[in-house]
């Protein structure tokens, strides 16, 4: 499969009509809907419990999304089991693995530290929430804990709790994510090295960047 680089300029044309309804108070947002059982307005924690605990225990992986001077991000984060510590029942401490290097999360979280985060855990359809203010940390006395296969993180990032729910499976169970029998073939869309030589404006040699991408599937 030959990489060619499309055009991404924005197009002329667009499908969104020129009087498009907009909603822009909440009011009319909750007009719209009916109001909240007290189960779902009531289940807020400010701190974790031995409920969120033990989801956090057992999630290989979760999101994180912030708020930074350039617009919102979410992105992932996975590792064995327990990955993210619960160093109490209001701070957590989530390692920053081998990346890109990017560092847009740890940016935005230097400009604005509140943060969000979505755990899943494998075969659970319910998912945990937690709010909170972020920091960023490169205390060796901290980061010793999330050390996997002897490597110890240079950073992590400090979440101090202000919101801990837990919520319904409706969604997983709406995209049957678990369901091993709606997986898609891999082979149907193009790889991830394949992906970065159309997408980017300088392609790496995609024969070298597969040989980086698997070196560092065994590193963190």
């Amino acid at each position: 499969m030959t990489a060619v680089r499309t055009p991404v300029d924005r197009p002329s044309e667009t499908a969104v009509p020129d009087d498009v309804s907009l909603i822009t108070d909440e009011a009319t947002l909750r007009a719209l809907h009916p109001t909240p059982l007290s189960r779902a307005t009531n289940k807020v924690l400010p701190a974790i419990d031995d409920i969120a605990r033990a989801i956090i225990a057992r999630s290989r992986f979760c999101l994180l999304a912030t708020q930074g001077p350039n617009g919102a991000d979410v992105t992932p984060r996975g590792d064995p089991a327990g990955f993210v510590k619960v160093l109490d029942v209001r701070t957590l401490l989530i390692p920053d693995r081998v990346g890109n290097n990017r560092l847009d999360s740890m940016v935005n979280i230097l400009h604005n530290p509140r943060v969000g985060l979505l755990f899943l855990v494998p075969g659970m359809g319910e998912t945990l929430r937690i709010n909170g203010r972020a920091q960023l940390t490169d205390d060796a006395r901290l980061l010793a804990s999330c050390a996997v296969r002897e490597r110890v993180p240079k950073v992590g990032v400090l979440v101090t709790v202000d919101e801990v729910f837990v919520h319904c499976s409706k969604a997983l169970v709406r995209a049957k994510l678990w369901d091993a029998g709606e997986h898609i073939d891999r082979e149907t869309l193009p790889s991830y090295s394949h992906m970065l030589m159309v997408h980017a404006d300088n392609p790496p040699d995609v024969n070298a960047e597969q040989d980086r991408i698997m070196a560092e599937r065994g590193l963190y």
